[in-house]
């Protein structure tokens, strides 16, 4: 027992060892003013009334001087609040909830795919190992015309699935929020796969009969990540425009974009994608900042575009018998690793706290200079956040990022579990996780939220939030009437 009892001591030390350095090195200015106030205080009260005021007479301040003085600092402190950014907030947001009866159990969707491919058995089988180690859950759902036999993918349906889950969420949305479709100065809708004429923020404009000098943006082909380049988009106006509010608009409509062929690469989409939509309100009055849930800090984007490999991994086409599908790569995750890590090169130095900086820093001139065969050190962004919203695209991905980013079970349970529960809801899922983290009451005051998506192109995109005010306890939204069963296990391999 000596061996095991010296190295549970050394593992102990360590620990305290470490904390002692990122306690000394993230409070480091704080330690060192300390003394200094302290002895200048001791300066101070060891003066007597009369050296005080013999002091002030010696500095000699006449009256344009003191006019002078009082302009320039008032000068230089209207130039700083001019200067800064506007804080963002996100006021509330909301979310769709399919009714029960999209729902798509397993049984039901392998019955389907034996129906629409009689003559595919290997395609059968194909997407049946891929449901039992996907993560999903019997809950999941899919629009009316997904559930026919065969899909019936009209331009119709495809607008009526849009109606639903917009409408729903906007209706929503208005409701929690309080607002007016009058008070929107900025909207934005992004929809990858579905961009009818007229667009999907004009069909929003035409149904709350918005005012003709609203800011609207249509995004569509922009993957998964495309709900956090409209936040950036919004981000950006809200800059330039003061007293505004924004409403961002993220879903996928998946009636057009069923798979009917047999080609594996294409077949994978139809088993992980699920219906799914969110509404967030952002505005930039100052008005809202005491009932706004969160303050957007930072959002950074990388686009691996450039890249042939990387612009051709996740691709809408026509397999040869002409069915359109998305074709996914299987060089997928290594290009969403590297992704990853350009994201978090940039993202890093904003985040993190000087303790990991100086770390990263050590190592990579260590591993430059004296030993290039060094592990390298990768940044402990538990430091920097308390939840990690990580896009519930896979299983796949979120295991990669749990071991690529060191983290806790907890940590990805909110990917997991909306991954369970509502399958992969492209750009809307990080909206899920967060409302699953805020029906658990885990959202304090000050917590900082770390999102993450990626998207074809290839993209990998970031936002950073920090709460406004501890969610106490929400009674709404899609996690309402199951968080009680959550978490759940989610065993490697569910047999059908």
């Amino acid at each position: 027992m000596a061996p095991k009892e010296q190295e549970f001591s050394q593992s102990v030390k360590l620990k305290y060892v470490k904390l002692g350095y990122q306690y000394l090195v993230n409070h480091f200015l704080t330690l060192l003013l300390i003394p200094i106030m302290i002895a200048v205080f001791l300066e101070a009260i060891r003066l007597n009334p009369e050296e005080i005021i013999s002091l002030w007479n010696s500095l000699h301040f006449t009256l344009v001087q003191i006019i002078c003085s009082s302009f320039l600092i008032i000068y230089i402190a209207t130039f700083f609040v001019m200067s800064r950014p506007r804080t963002v907030y996100l006021v509330d947001y909301a979310l769709f909830k399919p009714p029960q009866c999209f729902r798509v159990s397993f049984a039901g969707f392998m019955e389907h795919a034996r129906l629409v491919l009689p003559m595919e058995p290997k395609s059968v089988h194909f997407q049946m190992k891929i449901l039992e180690r996907s993560g999903l859950g019997e809950e999941t759902c899919l629009p009316p015309a997904i559930h026919y036999i065969p899909p019936v993918t009209t331009m119709n349906l495809a607008k009526e699935e849009a109606e639903l889950v917009i409408f729903s969420c906007m209706d929503s949305l208005l409701q929690k929020t309080g607002i007016k479709p009058k008070d929107i100065d900025i909207l934005i809708v992004n929809c990858s796969l579905f961009s009818p004429t007229p667009s999907l923020s004009a069909m929003v404009i035409n149904k709350y009969k918005m005012r003709s000098n609203i800011k609207s943006f249509n995004l569509s082909g922009m993957g998964c990540s495309a709900g956090l380049i409209s936040v950036d988009l919004a981000k950006d106006l809200l800059q330039v425009h003061p007293n505004s509010n924004a409403v961002v608009i993220s879903t996928e409509i998946l009636t057009p974009n069923s798979y009917l062929g047999k080609e594996r690469a294409m077949l994978l989409p139809n088993c992980l994608f699920r219906m799914g939509g969110a509404a967030i309100l952002l505005s930039n009055r100052w008005s809202v900042s005491a009932r706004a849930k969160y303050s957007l800090v930072h959002v950074v984007r990388t686009h691996k575009g450039a890249d042939d490999k990387s612009y051709k991994c996740v691709s809408q086409e026509e397999d040869p018998q002409g069915h359109v599908g998305i074709n996914l790569s299987i060089d997928l995750m290594e290009i969403a690793g590297e992704a990853l890590k350009s994201n978090i090169t940039t993202i890093g130095p904003l985040v993190l706290p000087a303790s990991e900086q100086l770390l990263f820093l050590f190592t990579l001139i260590g591993r430059k200079v004296f030993n290039s065969k060094w592990k390298p050190y990768i940044p402990d962004f538990k430091q920097a956040f308390e939840h990690f919203c990580i896009h519930a695209g896979g299983r796949a991905v979120i295991d990669e990022l749990q071991k690529n980013l060191q983290l806790s079970a907890e940590h990805v349970e909110a990917s997991r579990m909306t991954l369970h529960r509502f399958g992969n809801t492209s750009s809307s899922s990080l909206w899920y996780e967060l409302s699953y983290i805020e029906a658990k009451r885990r959202m304090k005051k000050g917590d900082r939220i770390w999102q993450i998506a990626f998207g074809s192109g290839f993209k990998c995109n970031s936002a950073v939030w920090k709460c406004n005010r501890t969610i106490k306890d929400p009674t709404d939204g899609p996690w309402a009437d199951c968080i009680h069963k959550y978490p759940v296990h989610i065993p490697e391999v569910v047999k059908l």
